[in-house]
C-alpha cells in the first residue's frame, strides 16, 4: 500500500474494539499509514499489549480502556482521546460481540446485550466523536458484516444488529453529510480470527469455506482493515453512505449452491 497516497500522515484515529483480530490489523494498518490512533477496548491486557507493539515500531498511540455499552465510558473515552491526541478526524466502530442462540428460545437478556454493543454503541461513539469532528470534517467506518443483508441462523441478534448499523451508517451519512463528516460501512465475509478460531479447528471447516468462495481462501484481517483505511483516508472523499462487502466473492454463490440439471 501506498501511503502517501493515502493522504493519512497526521490524522488522529480512534480505533473501538481494538485489541481484537480485526480491530489490531486496522489499528496497526493506521499506524502505517501515519495516523496516531487513540486504541479502545475493555480487554485492557491485550489493549496495552498492542500499545507496547505500536509504540515499539515507532506509533504514537495511547491505550483508553472502554465499554462501548456503556454511555459514560464512551463519554470518558472521547475526553482522553482528545486531551492526549488531539481531536479525532476518524472513528472506526469496530467493538462487537456474538452470542449464539436460537430466535424461539433467546432470552431478551441476550437480545439487549448484543444490540447496546453492537447498535447502540455505535451510535453513541459516533454522537461523542462527531463534536471533536464538526468544522474540521471527518471519516466513519463501521464494521458490519455479510449477516447484515444474509441471515445468520441461530446466532440470536446478531444479524439484526449488524442489518441495524448498516442502516445507521447511511442515516447518519444523510444528516451529518452537511458537517463534512463521510460514514461508511465495511461488510467483512469469512474472517479468521480470534473469535472464530473454534470454528477452524474442526476437522475440514477450513477447506469446506474455501471451497465455497470465489477466491477459494479464508479472509485475513487485513483484508478488512486494507479496505477501512481506504474509506478512512482523502482518497475516498466522495464516498458517503456507502458499503464494501470483503468477503472473497461468498455474496455471489447462491446459484452456483442451487441444484439445475443439465448446467
Amino acid at each position: 500500500m501506498n501511503n502517501d497516497w493515502l493522504g493519512l500522515g497526521g490524522k488522529i484515529a480512534v480505533v473501538t474494539g481494538a485489541a481484537g483480530g480485526i480491530g489490531r490489523a486496522i489499528a496497526t494498518s493506521f499506524v502505517e499509514a501515519g495516523c496516531a490512533v487513540a486504541l479502545l477496548d475493555r480487554e485492557l491486557d491485550a489493549l496495552k499489549s498492542l500499545e507496547r507493539q505500536l509504540l515499539d515500531a515507532g506509533g504514537r498511540v495511547t491505550a483508553i480502556l472502554c465499554d462501548t455499552g456503556s454511555e459514560g465510558s464512551i463519554a470518558d473515552a472521547a475526553l482522553t482521546s482528545s486531551d492526549r491526541l488531539g481531536a479525532a478526524d476518524i472513528l472506526v466502530n469496530n467493538a462487537g460481540i456474538l452470542r449464539p442462540g436460537s430466535l424461539a428460545t433467546l432470552p431478551l437478556e441476550e437480545w439487549n446485550t448484543l444490540l447496546n454493543v453492537n447498535l447502540t454503541g455505535y451510535l453513541l461513539c459516533a454522537q461523542a466523536f462527531r463534536h471533536q469532528m464538526i468544522g474540521r470534517g471527518g471519516a466513519m467506518v463501521h464494521i458490519a458484516s455479510i449477516a447484515a443483508t444474509n441471515p445468520q441462523p441461530r446466532s440470536g441478534a446478531y444479524s439484526a444488529s449488524k442489518a441495524a448499523a448498516a442502516m445507521l451508517s447511511r442515516q447518519l451519512a444523510l444528516e451529518w453529510g452537511p458537517d463534512g463528516i463521510r460514514s461508511n460501512v465495511v461488510s467483512p465475509g469469512f474472517i479468521r480470527t480470534p473469535m472464530s478460531e473454534a470454528f477452524y479447528q474442526q476437522p475440514d471447516v477450513k477447506e469446506r469455506r474455501e471451497r465455497m468462495l470465489p477466491s477459494r481462501r479464508i479472509g485475513a484481517p487485513q483484508d478488512i482493515a486494507d479496505a477501512v483505511v481506504f474509506l478512512a483516508s482523502p482518497r475516498s472523499s466522495y464516498v458517503n453512505g456507502g458499503e464494501i462487502l470483503v468477503d472473497g466473492g461468498l455474496d455471489q454463490v447462491m446459484m452456483e449452491l442451487t441444484p439445475r440439471p443439465g448446467f
